[in-house]
């Protein structure tokens, strides 16, 4: 049946008159009529009892009102599940593993409350790769370590970098520190092999890990140490430079890129919120 005359007849039916269906479909009067007319014509019935004061339905009318009601929303159904989906806010957000398991807990439960129809696609990584994916348009948010000045670049604070172990780890004296490393563009990597260096100690690399995880499970195990910031020490292990007279290591800062052509208002409450977890 067709779509508008089940439209014109479910209109008549529910506000019980002509002029007020017209006035619900935004059609003239004497248009939602003829509706009317050619839908009877078309299932050999009369649907209503017309008088100068009331429309009502005859009783092939008031069969007819539940299936046109249904045709209409399993019409709309049919619709919807093709149709193709709203526009959305899509913002591409990239941070070091260890900073999405400290931030991204809080980050992602503020996003879902403010906005939740924005998509936030994340990438994990280390800091100069996630840096040079912002530059070169990939990421349009950036939390990561900073290795040299960028322009894009603005720090949001500092934190301590340790030397970390298993609580009872014990290095050989006079052997090689068994250390276990990001690879080779980590920053941490370089301030330790450069603090090691200094210092006279020699080292060798059984291990070395991308993810936080690899690093972790050499560390905990007892099999080597490695460079963390505080809030990123992993359970069962502590700062032993100090026990193992290693030298310091200094400070890490923390940088945020943020791309100026997103001005959403999404984009704005992430900046806000990675801003503040931050200091």
């Amino acid at each position: 049946m067709d779509r508008e005359l089940l439209r014109a007849f479910v209109a008549v039916a529910e506000t019980e008159g002509f002029s007020a269906a017209a006035n619900m479909l935004n059609r003239t009067q004497s248009a939602v009529s003829l509706q009317i007319k050619r839908l009877e014509e078309r299932v050999g019935a009369t649907l209503f009892f017309r008088t100068s004061r009331a429309v009502a339905l005859t009783e092939k009318g008031a069969r007819l009102l539940p299936f046109a009601r249904q045709l209409l929303h399993l019409e709309e159904q049919a619709r919807a599940s093709i149709a193709p989906e709203p526009l959305r806010e899509v913002i591409r957000f990239g941070l070091t593993e260890e900073h999405a398991t400290a931030y991204l807990p809080h980050i992602l439960n503020v996003m879902a409350r403010a906005h939740p129809g924005v998509q936030i696609r994340i990438v994990c990584g280390i800091s100069s790769g996630l840096v040079q994916a912002f530059q070169d348009g990939k990421l349009d948010l950036v939390l990561a370590v900073r290795h040299q000045p960028i322009q894009t670049g603005r720090i949001l604070g500092v934190e301590p970098m340790l030397w970390v172990a298993k609580e009872d780890f014990e290095a050989p004296p006079h052997a090689p520190l068994p250390l276990v490393l990001n690879p080779e563009g980590c920053i941490f990597r370089a301030h330790a092999l450069a603090a090691i260096g200094g210092a006279g100690r020699t080292w060798r690399e059984p291990y070395v890990s991308g993810s936080p995880t690899g690093v972790n499970v050499a560390v905990q195990s007892g099999l080597a140490l490695t460079i963390k910031t505080p809030r990123s020490v992993p359970d069962g292990c502590v700062d032993i430079g100090d026990r193992l007279g290693l030298p310091q290591l200094g400070l890490a800062e923390i940088e945020m890129h943020v791309s100026p052509a997103h001005i959403g208002d999404a984009f704005q409450t992430l900046v806000q919120e990675v801003d503040q977890v931050c200091r």
